[in-house]
């Protein structure tokens, strides 16, 4: 797996203490991939994350900086959609709640030994990687977006443009084929292809008889000949765990 790693304080030494502990961890963990990058101000995050949609998967962020608390920048990071981890590190427990408000995985006071963060390190990548298994990096809209798979209702193809639909109702224009939209979804159970139009979820699906799927978006998608069969006994298999003896 690869993660992105982002280091924020405005002290040098503090960014190569904490850059050398994840260096000597990374070592000892080969199977985690990081790419880190090292900020020396709020702002440099800030700029980076809102021009360059940076958003990593863990961030070990100092809460005293100038101009600026990290639990304030955690929290604007947040409102621009960032749902990585959160490690703060600090010289005091005054803003402990804010870490909480925020959602951190792990609130530091430093010096921080590198025992301490490797405990912690160890808790966060393993639900890293946990939570990666129900995501997808999909190019939409212009920029790579995290798309949760459980939030994916329907694809459908329109000519040479293909859309995803969300659960929130909204509409996508993917700069995907079918065919490599499939083989990402086709991991997971719940995804079906009905003919060469669609790919559907059935997890999203309310009902379902030989002349369409209804979906809980609201609206159906008309079944072509011959595919209720493989779609009905898909349907029970992924709700019953097994094929048409359940019906």
């Amino acid at each position: 797996m690869n993660y992105r790693i982002a280091i924020c304080d405005d002290e040098a030494i503090e960014l190569d203490k904490t850059e050398q502990i994840l260096r000597a961890y990374q070592k000892e963990h080969s199977e985690y991939k990081m790419e880190m990058e090292r900020f020396e101000s709020a702002e440099e995050l800030l700029f980076q994350a809102e021009e360059e949609n940076y958003m990593p998967d863990l961030l070990i962020l100092d809460i005293y900086m100038p101009k600026k608390l990290g639990t304030m920048v955690a929290k604007e990071l947040r409102e621009l959609g960032s749902e990585g981890r959160i490690i703060f590190l600090t010289s005091s427990v005054d803003h402990a709640l804010d870490a909480f408000e925020v959602e951190a995985a792990q609130y530091l006071v430093k010096p921080v030994s590198r025992q301490k963060l490797f405990e912690v390190l160890d808790k966060v990548f393993v639900s890293l990687e946990a939570e990666q298994k129900k995501y997808l990096l999909l190019w939409i809209d212009g920029r790579v977006r995290r798309i949760a798979v459980h939030d994916i209702v329907y694809c459908e193809a329109q000519g040479k443009c293909q859309y995803l639909y969300l659960a929130d109702g909204s509409q996508h224009r993917l700069r995907m084929t079918m065919t490599e939209i499939y083989s990402k979804l086709s991991a997971f159970p719940e995804f079906v292809k009905v003919g060469n139009s669609y790919i559907a979820s059935l997890e999203h699906v309310v009902s379902l008889n030989a002349r369409d799927m209804s979906l809980d978006l609201g609206g159906s998608i008309y079944l072509p000949r011959g595919a209720y069969q493989r779609l009905r006994e898909a349907y029970f298999r992924y709700y019953c765990g097994e094929g048409e003896e359940m019906m």
